[in-house]
């Protein structure tokens, strides 16, 4: 199926590349070599996916990422970056995108990411397709299609991946995940070596919504297997 991707990269050289393999793969691309541009045509057309690098010249990543989720549509984003640090990474996360690539990248890399994105935007189309719009648990209340979060009537500002994994695991209370099969569900692929991804974004999501994240009430530790979502009624022994 062809999808249309937004590539917005100033290395002329991997924008091309990348241009190259997603058509081969099928897809409608679009490419913006400076951020001002990149940013117009994001919000001004509809894509299914927007590949943007986090340095750029004129608007950068960061700020064209927190326009397009400020936007009514909802749109993947998988953010490129040069640099190797946590802290770059959690903020490209944070300002809402859906996965990152840290450069040089190989192209089989990319490709998977890629695939991994529309299959989880399929899963998503899917569940709002089945009906279930709210998932609720205590005080805390997740609207499906509006991918809000309201914790005791307040609301909660979650990452895309933070709503994804909160909401794998909530719509199935006491079903215990391992770290491998939230990585297939949630990211779209399992490679070796990616658990404390995992690991990270439940520390996250624990320090968003847990009243005591060392005790917590909603996401609960299974030991030497993963990761649960509180029944209902069931005792805090996270």
């Amino acid at each position: 199926m062809a999808r249309r991707i937004l590539v917005i990269e100033d290395d002329r050289d991997i924008a091309q590349l990348i241009e190259l393999h997603l058509k081969d793969a099928g897809h409608d691309v679009r490419v913006a070599y400076e951020g001002d541009a990149g940013l117009k045509l994001a919000l001004a057309k509809q894509f299914d996916l927007i590949i943007l690098d986090l340095l750029l010249p004129g608007v950068d990543g960061i700020e064209i990422c927190r326009q397009v989720r400020a936007a009514s549509t909802y749109t993947s984003i998988l953010m490129l970056t040069s640099r190797s640090s946590e802290l770059d990474r959690v903020l490209g996360l944070e300002m809402g995108a859906d996965d990152y690539l840290t450069k040089p990248f190989s192209i089989p890399e990319l490709l998977a990411r890629v695939k991994a994105l529309f299959r989880r935007e399929e899963a998503l189309r899917s569940q709002a397709a089945s009906g279930q719009k709210v998932v609720a648990a205590g005080g805390l209340v997740m609207d499906t299609e509006k991918r809000t979060v309201l914790l005791n009537e307040q609301p909660v500002l979650l990452t895309a991946k933070e709503f994804d994994l909160l909401l794998q695991m909530a719509k199935r209370p006491g079903r215990v995940y391992t770290r491998m099969e939230l990585l297939n569900q949630v990211w779209g692929y399992g490679y070796e070596g990616y658990e404390h991804t995992v690991n990270s974004h439940i520390n996250r999501l624990r320090a968003k919504i847990e009243e005591n994240p060392a005790q917590p009430r909603y996401i609960l530790s299974v030991r030497g297997v993963g990761y649960k979502f509180a029944e209902p009624d069931a005792p805090d022994n996270g």
